[in-house]
Parts: C-alpha cells; structure tokens; sequence
C-alpha cells in the first residue's frame, strides 16, 4: 500500500518542500539530525492545513502524511545505499 495514495493532490507540494527544509537545517547544523522530523512536522502542521484550506481533522492528517513522506523517503535512501554489513 502506498502512503501516496491517501495524501491529496494539493498536498503533494508540501513534500519537495519540506524536504528542502530539512536539507537546509541539516546543513546550517544549528540543530542536531535528531531534531530534523519535529521541525518538518511543525512546519507541516503549520503549512499543510493552510495550503489546504483550513484546520480541520482530515487537514491535520494530511500534515502528518506529508511530513512524514521526507523523512521516510530520506531514511529509505540512506539505507539503500548502505553497504550490507556482515
């Protein structure tokens, strides 16, 4: 199942977004990597209902879907192209 399918098309737009958010905390290095998906998620929270027309429970949800799509997405990467360890 794909996590795509439940997130709405005016939403799509917060991904890219929001990883880019991350890219560039990540590189200021003024807060620590651990901190990186609660900034996406409150940014989210904030954006997301906005972008899609007003803080409502299926809006709240959407913010949730959508922050995590970055960090799953970044994490997913990382461990595909990390070398198998025996």
């Amino acid at each position: 199942m794909e996590i795509l399918n439940f997130i709405v098309d005016e939403g799509l737009v917060m991904i890219p977004a929001l990883f880019l958010l991350g890219e560039i905390v990540k590189r200021t290095r003024v807060f620590a990597d651990n901190w990186i998906p609660l900034i996406i998620l409150v940014v989210s929270f904030g954006l997301t209902p906005m972008l899609l027309g007003g803080f409502t429970a299926s809006n709240v949800v959407q913010a949730i879907l959508v922050a995590g799509m970055p960090t799953y997405g970044y994490e997913s990467v990382k461990q595909l192209i990390k070398p198998i360890e025996q």
